[in-house]
């Protein structure tokens, strides 16, 4: 197997799938360690001059790019793709680095969690906004009983962007992000919160912002979904979290930690990366101020981080992957974490579909608990059409208008994408 080998050489060999996300995530690293040896696309012009640029082997099939001589596999392909790809990449003896989300389905979360537990290899869920600097220094500092015991935390991304924009990142009425339902992409927002405080949701409710056909940057997109998601999720430890994340005006992600002893937030105004940490006056110690707001640095490699995509956790992804490899212990964000964190959006539409109805999320640490959902296919995705299956909308089915499609195929054929027929 690969993990085997690798422990006896200085570089890890790694491929990567999707050309576009992914040559953020996997490129060689002296720091990591990570080599790249393979790319897999089925965009082939992008493929090829990828692939000619970096001088490291190109492939369509997914089957022939597994059985290229390498170590492992990050996957940055569509985002509900990543479970059927990572457990054929285990079972071809690869370790798995994969992009959110890491399932679509609770089967598929079950069907994983098992293929990684038979595997024996690595498996680390590419969740980056943990390790952004304040997240990093806000875990160190709970860690260490600064603010005392989680109580209410929140979570926030929020991403709006032109029609343009959108279009030019979703070619094809069919891609993911045009009928993705608002609750699923929300890792980026709840992950923080569980990285920072090591607790996990149990219970959630889900309250959606419905398609807003008032606004232009849904109705001149090919996007079939509504605009934002709030869930509330009930954790392990009897605390409260608040996701919000959608599209909504006013572009940023926070976070925010309650505990029973203090607050730890990074800020909304100014330069977002600082850190505000604020005690009573009655609990904090002597010579102690009452609030406290820093830039903090990256625990190791902070000049490499802050060269990185997403707040420098594009760089920690693999960092952490890498060393999970090397030493055979499990990454923090390993395959449990990750199915928690992706199916809390599934379950949370089921809630928003039942007029915000508390609705559990398994723990399939659990072999009792994976019966139940073994079999549980529920998905909107066009491609998995069939009875019991869900709109992406709360709305139901969102009809495009002709204008949105005149201007997609304008912008989809600008990023080269093949518009005949459509």
């Amino acid at each position: 197997m690969a993990s085997e080998t690798v422990s006896n050489r200085t570089a890890i060999r790694v491929g990567v799938v999707g050309v576009g996300r992914g040559l953020s995530m996997g490129g060689s690293d002296a720091a990591t360690g990570l080599e790249l040896v393979a790319l897999c696309d089925t965009w082939q012009e992008r493929l090829h001059q990828a692939g000619e640029r970096l001088g490291v082997a190109t492939y369509v099939d997914y089957d022939e790019f597994l059985s290229h001589d390498m170590d492992a596999v990050i996957l940055a392909n569509y985002f509900h793709q990543h479970a059927p790809f990572a457990i054929k990449a285990l079972a071809a003896g690869k370790h798995v680095m994969s992009e959110t989300a890491a399932c679509h389905t609770l089967g598929e979360g079950v069907a994983l969690v098992e293929a990684v537990e038979k595997s024996g290899l690595t498996y680390m869920f590419a969740e980056n906004y943990p390790y952004m600097a304040y997240n990093q220094e806000m875990r160190r500092l709970y860690q260490k009983g600064h603010v005392g015991e989680f109580r209410y935390g929140e979570g926030e991304y929020v991403h709006p962007d032109p029609a343009e924009v959108k279009l030019g990142r979703s070619c094809g009425y069919d891609h993911w992000r045009n009928w993705i339902p608002s609750t699923y992409y929300c890792t980026h927002s709840v992950a923080p919160v569980m990285f920072i405080t090591d607790t996990r949701p149990e219970k959630v409710n889900a309250f959606v912002i419905p398609y807003d056909t008032e606004d232009p940057t849904q109705t001149r997109t090919a996007k079939r979904s509504d605009t934002a998601a709030t869930i509330i999720c009930r954790m392990d430890n009897g605390a409260v979290l608040k996701s919000l994340h959608g599209s909504l005006r006013g572009h940023g992600n926070y976070v925010r930690i309650h505990g029973n002893q203090g607050l730890m937030e990074n800020c909304r105004h100014g330069d977002k990366q600082r850190l505000r940490v604020w005690r009573e006056p009655w609990e904090k110690r002597t010579g102690e101020p009452k609030e406290t707001v820093y830039t903090p640095d990256f625990p190791v490699h902070h000049e490499r981080a802050t060269q990185a995509g997403h707040g420098g956790g594009d760089f920690f992804t693999g960092y952490h992957f890498a060393e999970a490899i090397r030493t055979g212990e499990p990454p923090y964000l390993d395959v449990y974490r990750g199915v928690d964190m992706s199916i809390v959006g599934v379950q949370a539409w089921r809630s928003a579909l039942a007029d915000s109805a508390t609705v559990e999320v398994p723990d399939f640490r659990s072999r009792s608990v994976r019966r139940k959902y073994r079999d549980d296919d529920w998905s909107p995705d066009p491609a998995r059409t069939g009875k019991g299956q869900p709109h992406s909308s709360v709305r139901g089915r969102i009809k495009l208008t002709a204008a949105a499609r005149k201007l997609a195929k304008k912008v989809w054929k600008s990023q080269g994408f093949d518009v005949a027929g459509m």
